[in-house]
């Protein structure tokens, strides 16, 4: 699907990092979706120190290096990039819970994220999901622009503690929920549900409205429409980034086959631009 987000980004980061030598040699970060284990990504204490301990790799930084110098705003060398904080689990709308399926949640896990800083202030996401066969270890898949990860899942838990922090990546909005209360915490959000958010039974209703006809194995996806459902979504025109497909399937696929469906879409690259708007 196209999503909000894509339509925000400036363009696709795979021929810019390409130009540039950041993709040469880094399989690293160019991992297939297949590539993560068969169970998924867990987010226990032992899973997010794995993924710091990815995240603070010395290959990872060197590569943070010329992610952060790609636009000339800062050299290689002087980017000296750290890893700021732990990592922090991310989910996304799960596809379950637009179905309808008694006792899903509403999000399902897709991959953990660490949150990387240059010298000059840019700041990365880096998404990390289980190494295939390495018994915990954890590998880098992906570089992100921003923080916004770190940022709503620290915003979630001052507006609602202990709630789950989720995003709905076809209006690229974020949430926090617990219980039967769903809250905003970004601009897309207080539009799709009010300031002072709504319930979770309205939410699935909502939800359901829109996206459960479009889902994976419906006649929408068979017809190969699957590329948006927002009202700007027939005008979108140039190539997709990774950011822009199906991202529903993207917690199941990481539960039942491994790994963020989004991060290989029309088989470009990993690698994604982000927005540098900051809602909330």
């Amino acid at each position: 699907m196209t999503t909000t987000a894509s339509r925000r980004a400036r363009r696709p980061l795979a021929a810019a990092l390409a130009a540039a030598g950041v993709l040469a040699g880094t399989a690293l970060l160019t991992a297939a979706p297949q590539a993560a284990a068969a169970d998924g990504p867990q987010a226990g204490p032992a899973a997010l120190a794995a993924a710091h301990e990815a995240a603070t790799d010395a290959t990872t930084l060197h590569t943070l290096s010329r992610f952060f110098a790609r636009e000339g705003a800062v050299t290689e060398k002087a980017a000296a990039p750290r890893i700021q904080g732990g990592a922090v689990p991310v989910r996304t709308l799960s596809a379950e819970f637009v179905a309808g399926e008694p006792g899903a949640p509403v999000a399902s896990l897709d991959y953990l994220a660490s949150t990387a800083v240059s010298s000059d202030g840019q700041k990365a996401s880096l998404w990390t999901l289980p190494a295939p066969g390495k018994g915990g270890e954890m590998q880098v898949v992906n570089i992100a622009t921003g923080d916004d990860e770190a940022r709503y899942t620290a915003a979630g838990a001052r507006k609602l503690p202990g709630g789950t922090v989720f995003h709905e990546p076809q209006i690229d909005a974020w949430y926090v929920q617990k219980g039967n209360k769903v809250l905003p915490l970004d601009r897309d959000a207080v539009r799709a549900v009010g300031k002072r958010g709504t319930t979770l039974t309205a939410y699935r209703t909502r939800v359901h409205a829109a996206y459960a006809d479009k889902l994976p194995g419906s006649a929408y996806a068979r017809k190969g429409e699957a590329g948006g459902y927002g009202p700007d979504a027939k005008k979108e025109t140039g190539p997709a980034i990774a950011a822009s497909a199906t991202a529903l399937t993207a917690g199941s696929t990481a539960a039942a086959g491994g790994a963020v469906a989004v991060l290989a879409l029309c088989g470009v690259t990993a690698l994604r631009l982000r927005s540098r708007r900051r809602s909330g």
